[in-house]
């Protein structure tokens, strides 16, 4: 029996012999492949400076900035969008300044009185009136582009472009409603000359200018244009053929006639402290006022024009009878003292 006991005892230990036997042999095994997975240190390779030329990646060439161009705008204060636009290089911006400011006044002094098939921005408008009824009738007002201002405000602007607003003033007539009803109450200026009726184109002529300006309400600091108020003098318009002047000679012309009813009213309203815009003489001497006391005008040529600077409004008024014409000048009697006479 005991014998068989350590027969077996024998019988597992060699087989545990065995066993770390083969544990053994596997270590040893197992460290030499482990060997083959050390990454041997080696030398670093040389690199030479012609290789590391050629290793490096060029660089992108740097861009210069675009130059962008200096625009400026120009604006109307009545639109919502630029309504021209420009370079001021091309218009010799910083090469020849006062060339420069030269071509911006001509471009401006177009813009307001407008060019051929081009209405420029100044009006000169029409006043108000008094009607058969003693209402009013309302006239045109007088739009007016500052074009010196205009030219400034560019130059200013020359250098960083942007928005410039056209400086367009606009002007109502000078006057209170409420005064309107009084200004025939006074008589302050008048002036009559003659014509011989029986000469049937001439006196239509000077009928229809002479209503083309009546009942006129002349307010503080109004602008007067005869040619504005009275319109083309033309066959359309009514007007006839009649003796006229024309470069110092005497000439048949449609609307021949009306410079008599300017000249009556120059007569008259130069009685009054007023300004002249503009006021030209015939070339002969007309005969129905002194030498020198006339207005000649010539519906989109010469005109007569005056500024009210006399300090009050006031109505204009003609009266046509036989071979004569009147033209008054009256106002408020709450203003008789206040308007300025001519000294």
């Amino acid at each position: 029996m005991q014998k068989s006991i350590e027969k077996r005892v024998w019988g597992i230990m060699l087989k545990l012999t065995k066993g770390v036997s083969v544990l053994l042999i596997c270590s040893f095994i197992g460290l030499a492949g482990c060997t083959d997975g050390v990454e041997v240190s080696k030398q670093p390779k040389k690199v030479n400076a012609v290789d590391r030329k050629a290793e490096q990646k060029p660089e992108a060439p740097v861009k210069e900035p675009v130059k962008q161009p200096t625009v400026i705008y120009i604006k109307d204060p009545a639109k919502s969008y630029a309504i021209h636009a420009f370079i001021p290089e091309e218009m010799g911006y910083g090469k020849n300044n006062d060339e420069y400011k030269k071509n911006l006044e001509k471009w401006a002094r177009e813009l307001a009185a407008g060019t051929e098939g081009k209405p420029g921005y100044d009006k000169r408008g029409t006043l108000d009136r008094i009607g058969p009824d003693g209402q009013i009738i309302k006239g045109e007002q007088r739009v007016i582009l500052e074009e010196a201002e205009l030219v400034e405000s560019v130059l200013k602007a020359s250098a960083t472009g942007g928005d410039v607003v056209l400086p367009v003033i606009t002007n109502a007539n000078s006057y209170a409603a409420e005064d309107a009803a009084q200004l025939n109450e006074v008589l302050v200026a008048s002036y009559t000359t003659y014509f011989d009726s029986s000469v049937a184109g001439r006196t239509k002529n000077i009928e229809l200018s002479a209503k083309a300006i009546n009942n006129l309400i002349v307010g503080v600091g109004d602008h007067f244009s005869f040619n504005t108020e009275v319109g083309p003098s033309d066959e359309a318009h009514g007007y006839q053929p009649a003796k006229e002047i024309v470069n110092k000679k005497l000439v048949m012309g449609i609307g021949g006639g009306i410079c008599q009813t300017s000249s009556t009213l120059f007569n008259a309203v130069d009685q009054l402290g007023v300004d002249y815009v503009e006021w030209h003489h015939h070339s002969l001497n007309v005969g129905y006022v002194p030498q020198g006391r006339d207005a000649t005008v010539s519906y989109g040529g010469l005109d007569f024009r005056f500024l009210n600077t006399s300090g009050a409004p006031f109505l204009v008024k003609t009266v046509m009878k036989k071979g004569a014409l009147t033209v008054e000048i009256r106002t408020a009697n709450k203003f008789k003292d206040a308007i300025k006479k001519r000294v």
